[in-house]
């Protein structure tokens, strides 16, 4: 019996105080501590745990040197407001109702912080939000609004506004341990710290002015992607390197071609890793604080973004896509009772997970409405028979930025179909109209950088026909097959 279905059976009420197994000593665990790290755009290859070849993050290695690094975590819809909707609620962006940027967050409806208040967790909620609501279902929570500043941020805390002089990544981190610090010492915490880097325009701490100064950051291998063997979706899109945008028009209005697009590349990510850089300083001032306050055994640390993004492959930054950058998120997790260190998942996990697990471990009874899965058999060494063989993904925002179209799609381990079906029925958060619907279809085993559509090569006919029933069939489990968009088979 799955685990989801016992508690429902047992009946057991959300708050109910389940214990989480034993320690490694023998003794029983309490019900961990959680602090849940999410920054803003940080893609999996600006990490070191991810082999990274443009930057060292040996704080958040460590993460994962102590406990496990998941390979293959997606998002269900690559932009920041749906992101945190589905991470906060374990729903779809259909579900939770945040499709596009342009949406508020329904505070009223249900989220992860919410169960584990009422189970008894002292909760907060510190840094960016994004969600165009007040937070609800935290004891206490001090945001920015929007996307926030950099430099002397303003902050709402508790409904109030206030302004902090300093940088920001610094501010949310010392606000995060003085929540730590100042908590009822008499309950489990979950502490949702939230960092606004390494988002554009990639303002970072003078501090870290001169890192990388002398230093040629490795360019992919992909930058210079002419988009010969791809469909028409990226060739119309703007968010491309060496273009005349405005964040490197005055460092590189006189250059041309090439040279302007190598020099934009080396501008682009030097900001992007100082932010980084920041982040990772200050995540180890957290996990210090945990070792030297004998909370680390029992705290459950996760640290990921809100989607991935384009370092300058196919000579993009952003996101959007359902390309592998932007699809893929860092997730790392630390939790000594339970995890082994230095462990390795390559299954497919999503953001749509991340809210079950913490109930898992939590001992909270998992929603029936909720769409994902506790990674919590995962995160200690069992795999369960039927874990998912492939992951949905939907972008909604039909050309509001960079001209990118609405598609969705299916990933497998070994392929990936991608649907660009054109204006959407609900044409809610798009701009301009419509455009010629396209499939694109990449061999993720041969082709693992996707430089080569196949969807129309012969020899890829069976495989076309498979994705695209897969696809159908997630999309009706999912309950996002009424739009009107059809999918034929051939």
């Amino acid at each position: 019996m799955k685990r989801r279905d016992f508690l429902k059976t047992a009946g057991l009420a959300v708050g109910s105080l389940a214990l989480s197994g034993c320690g490694r000593a023998g003794k029983a665990a309490k019900r961990p501590n959680i602090i849940f790290i999410m920054s803003d755009d940080h893609a999996a290859q600006a990490m070191g745990c991810y082999a990274s070849k443009i930057n060292k993050t040996p704080n958040l290695d460590r993460i994962a040197s102590e406990g496990m690094r998941f390979n293959n975590c997606f998002c269900t819809n690559s932009i920041c407001t749906p992101s945190r909707a589905t991470v906060l609620t374990g729903k779809y962006s259909h579900k939770n109702g945040c499709l596009t940027l342009s949406d508020k967050f329904d505070g009223a409806q249900q989220t992860f912080p919410k169960l584990l208040q009422t189970a008894g967790y002292h909760t907060a909620m510190v840094g960016k939000w994004h969600l165009k609501t007040e937070p609800t279902g935290f004891d206490y929570w001090n945001v920015l609004p929007g996307q926030g500043k950099y430099f002397d941020p303003d902050m709402t805390e508790m409904g109030v506004k206030k302004e902090y002089k300093g940088y920001v990544t610094d501010i949310i981190t010392d606000l995060a341990l003085d929540f730590l610090k100042n908590r009822p010492k008499d309950k489990p915490f979950c502490l949702c710290y939230h960092h606004k880097a390494p988002h554009d325009e990639w303002e970072f701490d003078p501090k870290y002015a001169n890192l990388y100064k002398d230093v040629d950051i490795p360019e992919p291998e992909n930058l210079f992607d002419g988009y010969h063997n791809r469909g028409n979706a990226v060739k119309r899109v703007t968010q491309k390197i060496g273009m005349r945008h405005t964040l490197f028009q005055k460092e590189t209005g006189h250059l041309r071609g090439r040279e302007r697009k190598k020099q934009q590349y080396q501008i682009y990510l030097k900001k992007y890793l100082r932010c980084v850089a920041s982040i990772d300083d200050n995540v180890g001032r957290v996990l210090d604080y945990l070792g030297k306050s004998g909370l680390k055994d029992d705290t459950l640390v996760i640290y990921t973004s809100d989607q991935g993004f384009f370092l300058g492959e196919h000579g993009l930054y952003d996101k959007r896509f359902m390309y592998e950058e932007s699809l893929r998120m860092p997730f790392v997790v630390r939790y000594p009772r339970r995890i082994k260190p230095g462990s390795v998942n390559d299954d497919i996990i999503l953001n749509v997970d991340f809210a079950e697990t913490l109930l898992d471990y939590a001992g909270v009874a998992v929603p029936g409405d909720m769409q994902g899965r506790s990674l919590r058999p995962l995160l200690e060494g069992k795999t369960p028979g039927d874990w998912r063989a492939s992951m949905y993904y939907r972008y909604w925002m039909h050309g509001a930025h960079f001209n990118v179209p609405a598609h969705f799609g299916v990933r497998t381990r070994e392929h990936k179909l991608i649907y660009y079906y054109g204006l959407p029925l609900n044409a809610k958060g798009t701009k301009g109209g419509p455009t010629p619907p396209e499939w694109e279809l990449f061999d993720l085993k041969k082709d693992p950088m996707e430089m080569n559509n196949v969807y129309d090569d012969p020899a890829y006919a069976d495989v076309v026909r498979k994705l695209k029933i897969e696809l159908i069939k997630l999309r009706r489990q999912l309950e996002d097959d009424n739009d009107g968009v059809a999918i034929t088979l051939r």
